[in-house]
């Protein structure tokens, strides 16, 4: 009864081991993360990296680093040349796919463009981290659009969601862009005030402190409608639980770094989380 319900908004699993054993590992390994957020263990390109732990510091001090614009680049670069490749390499296999690769290549080139022209940098990344995370993107970009190619043939699921899709896509991506410009307003081109941070006004950061989180969760549930596959859902479902363990860390930061940070502002969904 329960697989019956799920083949009415997705495809069938295609016959694939390495599919399979991608949305598997995307989804544990993203919620993983996710539930590490929580427990203060941070990825190494966090503003909260270095926050707490002596011996943290070291070991980070030690190791090959990047300008954080170039390692933001190189974390986005592979997946955004992936999907633009899939436009011009792959043959058309229909609406449903042309949306997909599209939507990938517009999510990945909004990053790169938020690097190069909105984003503010005052640190630097781990190399070793950003290549992991740049190989992560890209074989997350790689394995959706071969996941669709694999789905050509089967039957539709009898419930389009791709419409759906396309407009939770671009109010994602377009609130996302939003609030990541009022979080470059924060900082000034005084190079001592660099590193200092402020409370987040405006927008839906009057309710919640990761408005941009909730409408990145938006936009990949917007791509996961427009593939229906099994695998675009578990990523996307796995991206969920990791913005809303570094939601729940960004929170608990502001809480400890700001006395007069508003007890009202939840971390991701207003009024709720």
């Amino acid at each position: 009864m329960v697989v019956e319900t799920l083949l009415r908004f997705i495809y069938p699993p295609p016959p694939s081991l390495l599919v399979s054993a991608m949305s598997v590992i995307s989804f544990a390994s993203l919620a993983n993360a996710g539930f590490m957020e929580t427990k203060g263990k941070h990825m190494q390109y966090s503003k909260f990296w270095n926050v707490s732990g002596g011996d943290r510091k070291k070991t980070s001090a030690d190791k090959a680093k990047v300008s954080g614009r170039n390692g933001m680049i190189i974390l986005y670069a592979p997946a955004f040349i992936a999907g633009a490749a899939s436009l011009f390499l792959l043959p058309d296999e229909g609406l449903r796919f042309a949306l997909l690769r599209s939507a990938l290549t517009i999510h990945f080139f909004k990053r790169l463009v938020e690097v190069l022209f909105v984003h503010k940098y005052s640190g630097y990344m781990d190399i070793e981290s950003t290549i992991t995370i740049a190989v992560s993107y890209f074989l997350s970009t790689v394995t959706m659009i071969y996941s669709q190619h694999l789905s050509q043939g089967f039957p539709d699921p009898s419930i389009d969601l791709k419409y759906v899709g396309i407009g939770l896509f671009l109010l994602g991506i377009s609130g996302n862009f939003y609030h990541h410009i009022l979080l470059s307003r924060l900082r000034t081109n005084n190079k001592e005030s660099e590193k200092q941070y402020k409370i987040p006004q405006g927008g839906l950061f009057n309710w919640v402190i990761c408005p941009h989180y909730l409408f990145e969760i938006i936009g990949f549930l917007g791509v996961s409608c427009i593939s229906q596959t099994l695998y675009s859902f578990s990523y996307a479902f796995g991206t969920a639980f990791y913005l809303m363990g570094r939601s729940f860390a960004s929170r608990k930061w502001y809480e400890d770094k700001f006395d007069d940070f508003p007890k009202s502002i939840k971390a991701l969904i207003p009024y709720v989380f």
